[in-house]
């Protein structure tokens, strides 16, 4: 680490920021990651900036947080949600080498940086370097803090690519060895992405890779740290559970082994979670809280989907059975989960062995939403959703091969934990078609030829029907 300063960046402040601002507008939102797509940026707060290779070199490295200034949407207020903040990696060059022309930002007329080019470092091996070699060494820089699990071997030079999938975050892989996901929307606080991964690595649970080493920010202005990034083993030659699951159905090949290998991963994983942390039980007061969020979530969503509105009555007796369950007494158990978890959030090692992965919940909920326990269901309900759209994405359709799936994976989660899900449908049902109406609002807003996806298990849900 002998070129990293170990101090905030000399060129922090309002002119740095000022330079960069009519670049960051144009690109910021053309990034995957961007929360805040169809709103324009109208300015921007600068959080910290750290250097982690001058800027006056040849090649410099900058770390910035900032915060993104947008239009609010209706009923929403400042106070109330604030501007997102976001990590940006920017890598300072003369003039960028064909090779990283796709990570250009832009090019600076004035300010600290004038005459310079600035793109997104990750794409340039060299400043990946420097975030493996800060984690290997326990670097502090500045504001940032780097840590590792000393019982882990972090080599140095282990030959770092950036994953270029569409991702809600970024990734680096080293040499096969690791995978480092950075965080790119960020909030200060406990991150379950790195808060369970360690919890499970506690509980010796071979299901989910150990952290290797950890990014945080700690900001003078801010009372929690922020998480920044996380590095874990990379499973190599590893599936990810949605491409198996289509090559299998493009092959007419069964997918049921596979399904119930996967349910019972998922046990396990919900096991050690409960042993780890504490569990609570949700009685009437809970129950009608939990019925009462998901009834707004159905009456917006019909609003703003008109194809949903014939099946809002059925949907809303979806979640009125589970209230009348709760009104004569019935309790249930709530604890730690995944809190997004679909086939994509799943890896098979070449040995057959699942992995569950990216614990991060959904971005969109606060960290304390994402921490609340809650039934194991709304896990194995994002699974099975997730069974259905793999049958619709293929052509001719499955239906068959997603019921399939679904039985088979409810059943390999009874082979560990001794309880199948399916013994408490109402519940059951009540997940599933909360998680089907968020998927038909996301349809019609991002990929409108998929609604007929979500708009298929809706009919089946507000029928009360489990037929294909």
């Amino acid at each position: 680490m002998s070129e990293v300063v170990t101090h905030s960046a000399r060129t922090a402040g309002p002119a740095l920021l000022a330079s960069l601002d009519p670049l960051l507008r144009e690109w910021l939102p053309r990034q995957r990651w961007f929360a805040g797509k169809g709103r324009p940026v109208t300015g921007f707060t600068l959080v910290a900036a750290t250097e982690l290779l001058p800027v006056n070199a040849k090649l410099g490295l900058l770390h910035l947080l900032v915060r993104a200034h947008q239009p609010l949407v209706p009923l929403q207020t400042a106070a109330a949600h604030p501007a997102d903040c976001y990590q940006l990696l920017i890598g300072v060059r003369e003039t960028l080498p064909p090779r990283l022309a796709p990570a250009l930002i832009g090019h600076l007329e004035e300010g600290p940086l004038a005459g310079r080019t600035v793109y997104e470092a990750l794409h340039d091996p060299r400043p990946a370097d420097v975030l493996l070699e800060a984690l290997r060494t326990r670097a502090r820089v500045g504001e940032l803090r780097f840590e590792r699990d000393m019982r882990q071997e972090i080599r140095s030079e282990l030959v770092p690519r950036m994953v270029t999938s569409e991702q809600s975050n970024s990734s680096v892989v080293y040499g096969d060895t690791f995978i480092l996901k950075l965080l790119r929307r960020i909030v200060p606080g406990t991150n379950p992405d790195l808060e369970l991964p360690l919890m499970l690595a506690r509980e010796g649970c071979p299901r989910v890779p150990a952290p290797a080493g950890w990014m945080m920010a700690d900001l003078a202005s801010c009372d929690d740290s922020y998480v920044l990034g996380v590095l874990q083993p990379f499973v190599q030659g590893a599936s990810d559970g949605w491409e198996l699951a289509l090559r299998e159905l493009a092959k007419g090949e069964d997918f049921g082994a596979e399904a119930r290998a996967l349910g019972r991963a998922t046990a396990e994983v919900h096991t050690a979670l409960a042993r780890a942390l504490p569990t609570v039980t949700l009685g009437r007061p809970q129950l009608e809280l939990l019925v009462a969020g998901m009834t707004q979530r159905l009456e917006a969503a019909a609003q703003a989907v008109p194809a949903l509105r014939r099946y809002a009555p059925g949907l809303r007796s979806a979640f009125a059975a589970l209230a009348d369950l709760a009104a004569e007494g019935r309790t249930w158990t709530a604890q730690r989960i995944h809190g997004d978890l679909h086939l994509g959030q799943c890896l098979r090692s070449p040995d057959g062995e699942w992995s569950l992965i990216d614990f991060e919940g959904e971005p969109s909920k606060s960290l304390t939403e994402r921490r609340l326990p809650q039934p194991i269901v709304r896990d194995v309900a994002g699974m099975l959703r997730s069974f259905d759209y793999a049958a619709h994405a293929h052509h001719p359709t499955e239906p068959d091969w997603a019921c399939l799936c679904r039985a088979a994976y409810c059943a390999g989660y009874a082979e560990f934990s001794g309880v199948d899900p399916r013994t408490d449908p109402v519940l059951l049902r009540a997940y599933e078609t909360d998680k089907a109406v968020y998927e038909v609002v996301y349809e019609a807003r991002h990929r409108p030829d998929w609604l007929p996806v979500p708009l298929a298990a809706i009919r089946r849900l507000a029928a009360n029907d489990d037929a294909p």
